[in-house]
């Protein structure tokens, strides 16, 4: 899980807009640009080019 207070600071990469935590699977959701991004051992991973849209498959990159 990642702590309240980081996500206060974490940011979408693309549109500076917000992002929401996601349990399940584990990651930041910007609603704004439709993406995931992936959390890894605890660590999000920002990265636009890495980022799947929110109605893609679990496995389908963007």
């Amino acid at each position: 899980m990642i702590e309240p207070w980081l996500l206060d600071l974490l940011v979408c990469p693309r549109c500076k807009g917000d992002l929401r935590y996601d349990r399940e699977p584990e990651s930041l959701v910007c609603e704004r640009d439709r993406l995931r991004y992936e959390v890894r051992e605890g660590i999000p991973i920002l990265l636009i080019d890495e980022a799947r849209p929110l109605d893609a498959a679990a496995g389908a990159p963007a």
